[in-house]
């Protein structure tokens, strides 16, 4: 008779196809591919290089040596009207074979089980677009600063719970890690629909909801992580290009947030205080209540308790760039990776 024990769980049909693109992505690319080689649903890996000048290329090749499902694609450019990474995603999503497409950006660290987990919950919700949100990884005192304070404006501006709903409009999704069925996104148009788009993910997920698609977007904590920016000029630059768009892609809604998210009362207060030192007292009281709200939002998005030293330069550092990136769209022009494209003001390109 047979040992149940000794059985081996039947391995996972292979239903998903992965897309990263990649420029200059030479310092985590190779974790990115791997953690991808790991998931057996995963049948294909296609890296798409999109021009790079570094070492991306020469690694991705070594890689494909033991990953044999690992292919790499090359892009001849950026055609007019398009943002680089719609045309590498886009090119990607033409080759691939599978039922499922994993669209994930080279930083990305998928965690085992990852791809798993979110087919659960496209069987379980019976949504077309699954999509989450990484652990975010920061190292240096700025990305410490900057990086959880956006995620946590973000969190009020894009609600899980909300985006979640069918009967809501909000529509939301992240491109580190945004898995979509193939005929879902091909009814929608794909990237071709977004190609202009600085922030295609978000984009995508609105023609998906208001296709009729369900969305699941979640939190990914054990899923997916990400160290997003390895020096504090390319953080600058990949907020400025992003955050005004995210935060509504108006000069009103810019006003509003700057309003909302800066502490300005209990700066004034303490700057009163040069002349009352009673309002010293009082002001720097208001700037601890401000800082004990953004603890329990820390804790909230599941960053660690310990970010809320770096509250005081966070709020700086927020305002400055979010100041940044809506004068950068109000000129109607935004960089990224040595490539400049233009926007419009209302945060889309022209």
């Amino acid at each position: 008779m047979t040992n149940e024990s000794s059985i081996a769980a039947p391995t996972p049909p292979a239903v998903i196809s992965a897309v990263v693109p990649a420029r200059n992505e030479e310092p985590t690319i190779a974790a990115c591919i791997e953690s991808l080689a790991c998931q057996p649903e995963i049948a294909e890996i296609l890296v798409i290089n999109d021009q790079s000048t570094d070492k991306t290329n020469e690694i991705v090749r070594g890689l494909m040596a033991t990953i044999p499902n690992l292919r790499l694609l090359e892009t001849n450019g950026v055609p007019p009207g398009w943002v680089g990474k719609n045309n590498a995603v886009a090119l990607g999503a033409g080759k691939a074979a599978q039922p499922w497409l994993l669209f994930t950006d080279a930083d990305a660290e998928h965690l085992p089980s990852s791809a798993s987990s979110a087919l659960q919950v496209a069987q379980k919700t019976g949504a077309a677009l699954i999509s989450y949100s990484p652990e975010q990884i920061t190292e240096s005192w700025d990305e410490k600063a900057l990086i959880p304070f956006i995620y946590c404006r973000l969190s009020k501006k894009f609600s899980y719970a909300a985006v979640n709903d069918p009967a809501s409009p909000d529509a939301a999704a992240n491109g580190q890690f945004l898995l979509i069925r193939r005929d879902a996104y091909d009814a929608i148009g794909g990237h071709a629909s977004v190609a202009s788009e600085i922030l295609e993910d978000v984009a995508l997920a609105r023609r998906a909801k208001a296709a009729g698609y369900r969305l699941a977007f979640n939190s990914g904590k054990g899923i997916v992580r990400v160290r997003m920016y390895r020096s504090f000029s390319s953080m600058w630059e990949g907020w400025t290009k992003n955050l005004y768009p995210l935060m509504g892609g108006t000069r009103l809604s810019t006003f509003r947030e700057l309003e909302s998210a800066f502490p300005w009362i209990p700066f004034l207060v303490i700057l009163l205080g040069i002349k009352f030192p009673l309002a010293m007292f009082l002001g720097v009281w208001l700037l601890i209540f401000r800082q004990i709200n953004y603890a329990s939002e820390l804790t909230r998005n599941q960053f660690p308790f310990s970010l809320i030293l770096y509250y005081v330069p966070a709020v700086f550092l927020y305002a400055a760039v979010l100041w940044s990136s809506f004068r950068h769209h109000a000129r109607g022009k935004v960089a990224w990776k040595g490539r400049e494209y233009p926007v419009q003001a209302q945060g889309t390109l022209k």
